[in-house]
């Protein structure tokens, strides 16, 4: 196994408290649903498949939490409303380049939809659905979802404003929601897309339409 060091800095919009509370409490809303007991040597589910635990908890400065099993550590320090993120992670050796390039990428759209979270929806409650396997190309969904092969970031698009556009991820901010589109197809993997809704569940039944999965 080899290991990385993934580093990301940025100021944030929001106060330092309602930066906490989304990367504590309301993981759903730019990531995934993960739970944390609120104390050192509280519990994590949902990060890791056998589970993690907390272990630094001083809001709203130093947040930490490890894998108990294997090497997966997030880390996260807040000074004011500025963010240092770490995480370290370990892969194996003959897919270290392929995979720390997809979580250097995947960890500045996750991070930049932490702010867009607390810039505009902060203390919503989100709604989370995802897809993992879409059909086709990274060209192809976002075809399906109406945004232009060429739109960058502040373009409006059917869905509301490409809120981030870098290589093949992109990102959406809709009135209520935050779109993302994992084009993943780069890497050798599924193109995926989630949708973090803060006005009540989304119409799964509609995306699946939509996206065309079965």
């Amino acid at each position: 196994m080899k290991r990385w060091e993934v580093r990301w800095e940025g100021d944030l919009p929001g106060t330092p408290e309602q930066i906490w509370d989304a990367f504590t409490r309301h993981t759903a809303a730019y990531l995934w649903p993960v739970s944390y007991e609120p104390r050192v040597g509280g519990a994590e589910q949902g990060l890791n498949s056998g589970g993690g635990t907390v272990a630094a908890w001083d809001p709203p400065r130093h947040f930490r939490t490890e894998a108990r099993e294997g090497h997966n550590i997030l880390d996260y320090r807040l000074e004011g409303t500025r963010l240092t993120y770490v995480h370290h992670g370990e892969v194996p050796a003959d897919e270290f380049d392929l995979q720390y390039d997809a979580c250097v990428k995947h960890t500045d759209l996750y991070n930049h939809s932490l702010g867009q979270y607390v810039g505009h929806f902060a203390g919503r409650e989100p709604h989370y659905l995802a897809f993992d396997e879409v059909p086709g190309s990274t060209a192809d969904v976002l075809a399906r979802l109406g945004i232009p092969a060429d739109a960058g970031a502040g373009d409006a698009v059917g869905l509301g404003v490409i809120d981030y556009r870098e290589g093949s991820l992109v990102g959406v901010r809709a009135p209520d929601a935050l779109i993302r589109v994992f084009g993943r197809d780069v890497w050798g993997w599924p193109v995926g897309v989630s949708v973090h809704a803060f006005d009540g569940p989304a119409d799964e039944a509609a995306w699946r339409k939509r996206l065309e999965v079965a």
